[in-house]
């Protein structure tokens, strides 16, 4: 068993969907307010799809995104009445299992649209959604394509569709003009839909989409990040809480003279005489080694420096400036959690807090926080 903690506290990640459920209460513009759907690709994030998921269909979410089909299969196992979206579509030949598990493939070429048909109208399995690329430029219909699509009645034989989505490029920075030009491609395209695709519910907004208010809800927000505690936004505090905490015991404490080099490459060397700290997580771990350029760690109210190189298994720091009696082999150090936020290691890292979550490795002993 790990002596490093990785706590995810499934209460703060119900509270952060709620915060979604309430924004759109309050900025959806006429008739329902926007349903929050949950996006749990690549294993919740890192956290553990299936925790994560049944604590989110608990507090009422009934929508789920993925990205790969097998991810919609294992989240299947866990939730067998839940709407599951696939990001990336059904791969050829995997259709019959597509069907088995009612997982809804997202498509987004004509091929793809064309392939579904013929297996729509073979089997009776007809539910689909389709993706728009309004400016993303990495999956989607661009907007001559989709008014091809629309316009082969062809196409619209068999197939159910039950969702149009677009993704936002530039959410998280609230003031570009890149979302205005998206939100008024999606919605010009979305009035010229057939008769065909009148029916179907539409998505914009991700996290930061959701929260940028009314015009981008819609009739579906998937929202990913925000739940897991990273800050939806650039350039404004994080109203999001916390839901992953990693603390770790601290191995050694060793004193070293003024001059002395602390590990590989000797990129740190002491000013002073000093007191290091060697704690076991490194980038074995997911602790991105970049993010010991700079980052922090927390020990009680006071917080230390990471100094040299963040190896595979281990992680040094200077704790010269905590008083002795503050600190002793197995004090616990916090490496993310209340202290040091997600978004924090991230900018430390040059990285995003996506990153950063789905980077957590397997060695951790992972405690789920759920009073339900």
């Amino acid at each position: 068993m790990s002596a490093t903690k990785l706590r995810i506290d499934l209460n703060h990640l119900v509270q952060n969907y709620q915060l979604f459920v309430e924004a759109v209460h309050v900025d959806g513009e006429g008739g329902a307010p926007s349903e929050i759907a949950a996006v749990v690709k690549a294993d919740a994030y890192g956290l553990g799809v299936g925790p994560v998921a049944k604590a989110l269909a608990a507090a009422g979410c009934t929508t789920f995104f993925v990205a790969h089909g097998f991810e919609g299969y294992a989240l299947r196992a866990h939730l067998p009445d839940v709407k599951i979206y696939v990001f990336h579509g059904c791969l050829e030949g995997e259709e019959e299992r597509f069907k088995l598990n009612c997982l809804i493939p997202v498509l987004h070429s004509l091929e793809g649209v064309k392939r579904w048909v013929k297996f729509a109208l073979s089997s009776s399995y007809r539910d689909c959604a389709l993706q728009v690329d309004t400016g993303m430029n990495r999956l989607g219909f661009r907007a001559n394509e989709f008014r091809k699509l629309c316009d082969d009645p062809a196409l619209s034989e068999g197939i159910n569709v039950q969702l149009i989505m677009s993704h936002l490029a530039c959410a998280d920075e609230q003031t570009h003009i890149k979302n205005e030009e998206q939100l008024e491609l999606f919605t010009e395209l979305m009035k010229e839909r057939p008769d065909w695709l009148v029916d179907a519910s539409l998505s914009l907004a991700n996290s930061a989409g959701t929260l940028l208010g009314g015009a981008y809800q819609f009739d579906v927000c998937r929202v990913g990040i925000g739940l897991y505690g990273g800050n939806p936004f650039r350039d404004q505090a994080n109203s999001c809480r916390p839901v992953v905490s990693v603390e770790t015991p601290i191995l050694q404490l060793s004193e070293i003279n003024k001059g002395e080099s602390v590990s590989y490459g000797a990129t740190w060397t002491a000013l002073k005489p000093s007191r290091i700290a060697t704690i076991g997580v490194g980038y074995a771990d997911g602790y991105l080694r970049l993010a010991g350029e700079g980052g922090v760690v927390a020990i009680g109210a006071h917080r230390a420096p990471i100094i040299g190189r963040v190896t595979m298994d281990l992680i040094m720091v200077d704790v010269t400036d905590i008083p002795e009696d503050h600190i002793r082999v197995g004090t616990l150090v916090e490496l993310m959690g209340q202290q040091i936020s997600v978004d924090e290691i991230a900018e430390h890292g040059e990285t995003i807090s996506y990153e950063v979550l789905t980077s957590l490795g397997h060695r951790y002993q992972r405690d789920y926080i759920f009073d339900h």
